[in-house]
């Protein structure tokens, strides 16, 4: 059974809309962390909240 895909729209509601910006933007974060070590590569990720403030994740050998 094949799972149907949710059409991508802006959330409305702000306090929803910054719930679903922390979840994703640490999902984004583990997964640059996991891409560091299980390939052994040297990642970058820069995200820009909608305020402005900064979060960044750099590995480095």
């Amino acid at each position: 059974m094949v799972r149907a895909r949710a059409q991508m729209k802006r959330a409305e509601n702000a306090s929803s809309r910054q719930e679903t910006f922390s979840k994703r933007r640490n999902g984004l974060l583990r997964k640059a962390y996991e891409l560091s070590v299980l390939c052994d590569a040297e990642v970058a990720l820069i995200i820009f909240s909608q305020k402005g403030r900064l979060y960044e994740f750099s590995s480095s050998k």
